[in-house]
């Protein structure tokens, strides 16, 4: 089994960026977090960041044929961009959202999910740890 794990813009700056709503923990702990949680379940993981919605447009595009499932956390672009949504409807692979807050409770603005009407669960506000749970429940759901 293969997932691809992709954060979108300035999640690369975790602990720096507003550590109030996302924690002190960086992206790197982010990172280490996602490999040790794949390698304790046997699965292969490739990780992609980028602050460029068409390059995660293309990555998604990529990902056709050559992984199982995609977790993605698209950030800002989770309430702007059709293109990020089309584009995993395109390849149709099974999807789960990660938010590392909880948007539910956050600006107006934010309770729009476009990703989010193409995955089959979303979590939000479990900080880092929402990206341990969409692996494992991505890892049972393709094992059905």
């Amino acid at each position: 089994m293969k997932l691809l794990v992709i954060n979108g813009p300035n999640i690369n700056m975790l602990g720096l960026r507003e550590p109030a709503i996302y924690g002190h923990e960086n992206y790197e702990t982010l990172q280490k977090l996602v490999r040790e949680t794949c390698q304790a379940e046997g699965i292969e993981v490739e990780l992609f960041q980028s602050n460029h919605e068409g390059v995660i447009v293309d990555r998604i595009q990529a990902a056709y044929g050559c992984v199982d499932g995609i977790v993605i956390n698209p950030a800002a672009y989770t309430h702007t961009s059709i293109a990020i949504l089309d584009a995993l409807k395109a390849v149709a692979l099974p999807a789960v959202e990660v938010h590392i807050s909880d948007v539910k409770a956050r600006e107006a603005f934010r309770q729009i999910s476009y990703a989010g009407m193409a995955c089959i669960k979303t979590y939000m506000g479990l900080g880092l740890e929402g990206y341990r749970q969409a692996i494992l429940y991505l890892k049972e759901y393709l094992s059905k």
